[in-house]
């Protein structure tokens, strides 16, 4: 078992790459705090995808892993989560920067000395071998004795559960996608890793399949208690699996942290934009001359931590979670609320959670209400949404930085 360190890791990729998703923000057009970003990479001479130049797949990351805990990594389509881990791996050698296993310095150490496992989303077996064989041919190159390397199959199986064993003798295209993963699973578990690499190993199954596979990834990683790093973008995987979630974007770690420390404490407008179902409601303007923010009908008294920083010109982001919304009773004032008002676009029931997400339109803003499934609402509709003042987030910069949250200073 390792910890495992990267410090300023960065990779450029010469060639121009298809331009990525990083500066979409779920629920909406893209903030100014995007556009910004978006424009700051772009003015780089040196790192200019737009025309065709150098990409940053990272840029100087900085990560710390430690022993035993996993750490899911999530993030937009383009972001360099696989490329992160790819580079943990070794699989990559052209990058700036140094990568530790403990104290270990394995920035030069090639992949077959890592002692490493690593699950792809390809599956990656070799389909002209049985299962016995994709799990003995480590032992093979190896020239490893024959009695180790059974020996090793057994406990594996073992350690797989029930039906692995009948998976031993059939060759890859006799199996179901499922049955694939599980032994690609049992493949990096036959080599006794110091370490457990997964490059969204999910993607290609079914719900049904997802579930009950993401179910057995954790049980083993409970049982093993192996360093791992879980590399996808489906934030419900991220959740399950990661004893800490990493949020990506551009090339950089944008947050790190619990879910609970993500969702409720952002660093960022991106992360909170980002990060949730559904993500955090993100309302962007100018401030008044008075030290105010004008949503809907309501002035919104900005947080004199902001206030204090001179306003100079930048556009405020206020976010208010879509649990924290509610839509407006009749002729009903609610103290202490901002009322917005719009038209009801989509309305999406979850009955998992009991739980309606409405859709609501206002001029170029959408955003979405989690209302109870009780909750009279019909597309087309116009209706009224309070936004509670004691549960906005205030992002404000270039960055869209996190300046106030709900039960901070204000």
């Amino acid at each position: 078992m390792s910890s495992i360190r990267l410090q300023n890791v960065s990779k450029i990729y010469p060639a121009h790459r298809p331009a990525d998703k990083a500066s979409f923000v779920p629920g909406g057009p893209a903030s100014h705090a995007d556009r910004a970003f978006s424009e700051r990479v772009a003015a780089r001479e040196d790192l200019n995808p737009a025309a065709g130049g150098p990409v940053a797949a990272l840029d100087d990351v900085t990560l710390t892993i430690d022993d035993g805990t996993t750490l899911a990594v999530v993030g937009p389509t383009g972001c360099g989560k696989s490329t992160l881990l790819r580079v943990v791996a070794g699989l990559e050698d052209d990058f700036t920067g140094r990568v530790f296993y403990d104290d270990r310095d394995v920035t030069g150490v090639p992949v077959r000395d890592r002692h490493i496992g690593m699950v792809f989303q390809s599956y990656a077996l070799y389909p002209h071998f049985e299962g016995q064989g994709n799990l003995a041919f480590y032992f093979k190159v190896r020239h490893a004795p024959d009695e180790e390397a059974e020996e090793r199959i057994r406990v594996t199986a073992e350690v797989m559960g029930i039906g692995f064993r009948e998976l031993l003798g059939r060759k890859p295209g006799k199996l179901s996608g499922g049955q694939q993963q599980r032994l690609a699973i049992g493949r990096a578990i036959v080599r006794q890793p110091q370490l457990f690499l997964f490059d969204e190993p999910l993607s290609n199954l079914d719900a049904k399949l997802r579930h009950g596979t993401r179910a057995e990834i954790k049980r083993l990683l409970h049982r093993f208690g192996i360093t791992a790093i879980y590399v996808t973008h489906d934030q419900v995987e991220a959740i399950g699996l990661g004893d800490r979630v990493a949020v990506m974007r551009a090339g950089r770690i944008e947050q790190v942290g619990t879910y609970q420390e993500l969702r409720q404490n952002p660093a960022n407008a991106f992360v909170a934009g980002f990060f949730g179902r559904p993500p955090m409601n993100l309302f962007e303007g100018a401030p008044a001359p008075d030290g105010t923010f004008r949503i809907g009908e309501a002035s919104v008294a900005l947080p004199q931590k902001l206030r204090a920083q001179g306003l100079g010109g930048e556009a405020v982001i206020l976010g208010v979670r879509p649990e924290a919304a509610r839509m407006h009773q009749g002729g009903d004032e609610c103290p202490g609320c901002a009322m917005i008002r719009g038209t009801v676009e989509v309305i999406e029931p979850d009955f998992g959670q009991r739980r309606k997400l409405i859709h609501v339109r206002s001029g170029h803003e959408l955003f979405v209400v989690a209302a109870s499934l009780e909750e009279p609402a019909s597309v087309g509709e116009e209706v009224g949404v309070d936004l509670p003042l004691d549960q906005m987030y205030f992002f404000y910069g270039e960055d869209g930085r996190s300046v106030a949250a709900p039960g901070g200073e204000s």
